[in-house]
């Protein structure tokens, strides 16, 4: 099983956790609401798990520029 992150809007790859020793208490998945979970996690068929988040520079540029929240793929 790996555990992959990439960015939300650049689809930049940010890391990858890569063996079956993580548990998702570990990586602060329980803490999610399922809404939470279905939009940041997804699942594929061979065990591995994607999860999007926002990479520094996607951060850094929405912050400077809030409008770009108003468009659906702001920075692709």
């Amino acid at each position: 099983m790996a555990v992959n992150y990439i960015c939300r809007h650049c689809k930049t790859s940010i890391g990858s956790i890569e063996g079956n020793t993580v548990t998702e208490r570990e990586l602060g998945f329980h803490s999610l609401t399922p809404e939470e979970r279905s939009d940041i996690i997804a699942y594929d068929s061979s065990g591995n798990v994607t999860v999007k988040v926002v990479c520094d520079y996607c951060n850094e540029a929405l912050s400077s520029n809030p409008d770009l929240m108003l468009i659906g793929n702001p920075l692709q």
